[in-house]
């Protein structure tokens, strides 16, 4: 049955009628216009429904009241303009307000163009095959918001420290941007900065609106990297756009006018293209109806990760064994993502609930040139990256690394895991735990270069059943297995020149190899060792 909608037309006090309201005269003519929107949406078929509506010339401010009339279906509401996307509140209760100098949360100001604009309707639980919605729309001819000054267009604010150092951050934070979340931006800076971060992410739900008040916070704050992002949130599984900074639509399956279909594929490349790196959430979370779609289903084929979330708040016990299958079955494909961490907290670490934690729990800590979005984003796209699980106190690992006649000796320097114990995880097997009995501990394993692969290994530090620290993939690897710097089967590079011309990434592409060791490389006859890693929820109902 396909979804229908119908729309009511009403002017000014409905209650006394259309021809009477005329024959009260002009006074009334820019009286504020009522359009009542309802319908039903029904299971199959694309996860969102998009509900038209006119807005007239002259309009300059649109308030819409909406509800899905139902204690167990659940439906997510965005808006679209005529140019497409106003804004996506998903699970957000109260009404959507867009003008040209004020918005509500997780909606955009600008102007308000006349023509077609749509409301639209997500899937989120569908109880009985189908479930039904309201929506009241108010046109107004005077916007009733203050404007919002702070607002601008996003500005990259640059290098705010300089230095290679490892820089400590979370990658996944709420704030009151995401419909299910409660803290102000500011809030954020200051338990960040209280936990001693350096970063972080603000990944709402399916909006950019958060971009239009970093430049103010940022100004404020110059101490912490506020990185732009987004958790892009769909009914089967989340994706992290570290860096984003445009939309990328998240209605997969629906055909969009002048758009075409949008697909994963498509929006991972979306992604690509900005200049961002793509991450999956919680790849294991399953929960069923206590966190609808965070668990990963989406095939993206040999589309590039470019990380995973292993530890996400206090689910990093509970579904590390299924979240580290799936990190090592990427890089089985081909993949080389990097381990991140991120707190998903949407309450600025007040009172979090069972399956969020206080932000920097986990903390991530990048190895970067500098403090800046890009120094973050391409420490993350080489892999160096290390998570500590519970936060910045955790035991750090760093990794140095030899060539030897078989392969390559990695050595494996702990710092801070006295009384815990730490193991090697080679090409996705578990080696024996060792135990840690000084603050500083350095442990030792000789990987066999293998040349019909790659060979990779990882690093786990324990505290009695529960991890503590994870460290990205280091990749031993012959020349002809060499890939690109943080790539994915999608990069492959182009050499240039022949005999031992060095590529644009610094690897050789005739009979030399290189050792890569803290960033600078070095010609070596043998092998080539290349180091990657020097070392939800909403409310009850929704998405993390």
């Amino acid at each position: 049955m396909p979804e229908k909608a119908s729309v009511l037309l009403r002017c000014g006090l409905a209650s006394l009628g259309v021809t009477v309201l005329t024959w009260l005269g002009p006074s009334l003519a820019r009286a504020d216009q009522v359009l009542l929107l309802s319908g039903e949406v029904q299971e199959g078929g694309p996860d969102h429904v998009l509900v038209p509506f006119e807005v007239p010339a002259g309009t300059q401010e649109i308030l819409i009241e909406h509800s899905d009339l139902s204690e167990e279906d659940i439906l997510d509401f965005g808006l679209n303009d005529p140019a497409g996307f106003r804004g996506w509140g998903g699970g957000n209760t109260e009404p959507i307000i867009v003008a040209e100098q004020a918005a509500s949360r997780s909606y955009l100001a600008g102007p308000i163009a006349a023509g077609t604009w749509n409301l639209v309707v997500g899937k989120a639980k569908l109880v009985g095959g189908g479930a039904s919605y309201e929506a009241t729309v108010t046109l107004r001819d005077i916007a009733t918001q203050a404007p919002q000054v702070e607002r601008q267009p996003y500005v990259d604010p640059g290098v705010l420290a300089q230095g290679e150092t490892w820089y400590a951050g979370d990658f996944h934070v709420h704030s009151r941007e995401s419909g299910d979340a409660e803290p102000t931006i500011a809030d954020i800076a200051e338990f960040a900065r209280e936990k001693g971060l350096d970063f972080v992410e603000l990944s709402e739900h399916n909006t950019t609106s958060q971009l239009d008040f970093l430049n103010d916070i940022q100004g404020r704050t110059p101490d912490l990297l506020f990185l732009p992002g987004v958790e892009f949130t769909t009914y089967a599984g989340h994706a992290n756009g570290i860096g984003a900074t445009a939309f990328v639509d998240h209605k997969i399956g629906l055909t969009l006018p002048g758009a075409g279909e949008v697909t994963i594929e498509g929006a991972f490349d979306a992604f690509h293209e900005m200049g961002a790196l793509v991450s999956i959430n919680h790849p294991a979370f399953e929960l069923g109806d206590a966190c609808i779609g965070c668990a990963w289903a989406h095939d993206t084929g040999e589309r590039r990760i470019d990380g995973v979330e292993l530890a996400t708040a206090a689910t990093a016990t509970l579904f590390l064994e299924q979240s580290l299958q799936f990190y090592e079955a990427l890089a089985d494909a081909g993949q080389r993502p990097a381990a991140l961490g991120g707190s998903d907290d949407h309450r600025a670490g007040v009172d979090e609930p069972a399956f969020n934690s206080a932000l920097g729990s986990p903390t991530t800590m990048v190895r970067a040139s500098e403090l800046s979005v890009a120094g973050i984003l391409d420490g993350v796209r080489r892999g160096n990256t290390v998570v500590k699980v519970r936060g910045p106190q955790d035991p750090m690992v760093e990794f140095d690394k030899t060539l030897v006649e078989t392969g390559a000796l990695i050595e494996a320097h702990i710092d801070g895991g006295a009384g815990m114990q730490a193991r090697f995880v080679v090409d996705g097997v578990p080696q024996a735990f060792v135990p840690l009995t000084e603050s500083q501990t350095t442990l030792a394993f000789e990987v066999a270069a293998d040349p019909q692969r790659a060979r990779r290994l990882r690093v786990e530090v324990w505290e009695a059943s529960v991890v503590v620290t994870l460290t990205s993939f280091v990749f031993v690897e012959t020349d002809d297995q060499l890939g690109p710097v943080g790539s994915g089967p999608e990069q492959a590079a182009e050499p240039r020149g022949g005999g031992c011309s060095v590529a644009e990434d610094g690897r050789t592409n005739g009979g030399w190899f290189m050792l890569l060791v803290g960033g600078i490389l070095t010609p070596i006859a043998g092998l080539v060792l290349r180091a990657q890693s020097t070392a939800a929820r909403g409310n009850s109902r929704r998405s993390s």
